[in-house]
């Protein structure tokens, strides 16, 4: 296997100058390391510098069985790089006139539980509502209906107030899908295809369907016991969901990040509601917009999002001030889609190569990793936690925290940055796997108690 991995499939859409050549080389031997050190079957990657595409290449396979390689064609599936889409739909919606932003879900999807009183969409958008994920319990191969999706989330509690905290939520963007259906009359992915899609040209970007004959489509991989095999499958309804449930190529991409990139399809006002950080009830900043991650790299603003579905990864980092975006894709569950991304990104602009953060307080640190663990693992002792904190972690079923407890040892926990947060200190840490990496947030209120906990994939 290492040995088939070892070599490239490369397929050049566009590459120029002499710069480029020698950064393409560069790359190229980073990602084939990448791909041996991970065992990865295929990436596809894109590297748009100035608005015009400098690197778009396929290494690796995209069908391990037929021997197919990677292409600027080949297809991949989104994952949560899709919520970027479903947030494009929902604001298209609220330039129409149709929906707004602080609208109470509850106005547009009729009677709701009336601990959603005070969610709005912008709560949604953002994941501050205080919704949750699909349960350890849930039947990815059951085929649900929409209206059995939406009895499950509006039966599963909130995790908190709306607007308080910051916790990422699938159910929160399923839910706007159902939204985006009840306002416009169509289905979300209908309404992409019409209004995003079609114009910006992104010819093959559409909604999964393994039942569909789909030219250039990838296979889907995981490891097990080291082993690469095919992924398991889940049912056709989960194939549609607005959480993130897309297939996409790197030329689809590359006209994204180009509509982006020229403010099409919306108002500047629009583009800087997507982009802003969103502000909590206490006045303080949570880094995510409307389906982008919002954070800084020496000082240079990145607006980016990662996926993971089904055997496949992907990555969008965009760069404003670098005038540099990095799209990447790979079909194996365990791809670390941020450290392949990030890294060719500091290969071409040296600007974006992570230095190191002085740490004001390594003991500390030594301690937020072992709470990082012992909340993993469900181990924290009570005491050690507001009431408020208890409450919110006994709701909690946490699909992601149960994801983290399977990738192995941390291989890097490095401080980030801390500041005031009401009447204690959040502290963010960067925490890197493997297959992953992430951010942990970890806030402590005056009396040393724990007060917040969160994880948020790079």
């Amino acid at each position: 296997m290492l040995k088939i991995l070892s070599v490239a499939f490369v397929a050049v859409f566009s590459l120029s100058g002499v710069f480029a050549q020698s950064a393409s080389d560069e790359v190229d031997k980073f990602v084939l390391d990448e791909i041996e050190k991970q065992k990865i079957p295929g990436v596809g990657l894109a590297v748009v510098k100035d608005g015009k595409p400098m690197i778009v290449k396929g290494y690796g396979f995209a069908n391990l069985e037929h021997q197919i390689p990677v292409k600027p064609e080949t297809i991949f599936q989104s994952g949560s790089v899709g919520k970027q889409f479903t947030a494009m739909a929902v604001m298209l919606l609220v330039e129409d006139g149709k929906i707004g932003l602080d609208d109470s879900v509850g106005k547009h999807l009729g009677e709701v539980p009336a601990a959603w009183g005070n969610v709005t969409i912008r709560h949604l958008l953002t994941h501050t509502g205080g919704f949750t994920d699909y349960g350890r319990n849930f039947d990815f191969r059951k085929d649900y209906t929409e209206d059995d999706l939406f009895k499950i989330i509006k039966e599963t509690p909130l995790a908190f107030s709306p607007g308080e905290k910051w916790q990422y939520s699938n159910f929160g963007y399923v839910t706007l899908g159902i939204i985006v259906r009840k306002v416009s009359g169509k289905f979300y992915g209908d309404l992409l295809k019409e209004r995003v899609f079609g114009p910006l040209g992104m010819t093959t970007a559409r909604v999964i369907s393994e039942a569909d004959i789909v030219q250039n489509r990838a296979a889907g991989y995981s490891l097990r016991n080291g082993e690469v095999k095919n992924h398991d499958w889940v049912s056709p309804t989960l194939n549609t969901t607005a959480d993130g449930a897309l297939y996409l190529s790197l030329l689809d991409m590359i006209k994204w990040d180009g509509a982006l990139r020229d403010r099409k399809l919306l108002s500047k006002a629009g583009y800087d509601a997507m982009w802003a950080k969103v502000k909590l009830n206490d006045g303080t900043e949570h880094p995510y917009g409307f389906g982008w991650g919002i954070r800084e790299v020496n000082g240079q603003p990145v607006v980016e999002h990662g996926g993971a579905w089904q055997g496949f990864k992907a990555h969008i980092g965009r760069y404003p001030d670098n005038k540099l975006t990095v799209i990447l894709f790979a079909n194996l569950a365990q791809a670390n889609e941020s450290r392949l991304a990030n890294g060719v990104a500091a290969i071409v602009d040296p600007q974006l190569k992570r230095k190191p953060v002085a740490d004001p307080d390594p003991a500390f640190t030594a301690e937020a990793r072992k709470i990082m663990a012992a909340a993993l693992e469900n181990k924290l002792a009570p005491e050690r936690l507001t009431d408020e904190m208890r409450d919110t972690l006994a709701k909690r079923d946490d699909r992601l925290a149960a994801y983290i407890r399977t990738l192995g040892p941390i291989q890097s926990f490095e401080f980030v940055e801390r500041n005031s947060i009401g009447d204690g200190m959040r502290h963010r840490f960067r925490v890197e796997y493997g297959a992953m990496s992430l951010f942990f947030e970890l806030v402590i209120n005056k009396d040393g108690k724990i007060a917040g906990l969160s994880l948020q994939p790079e």
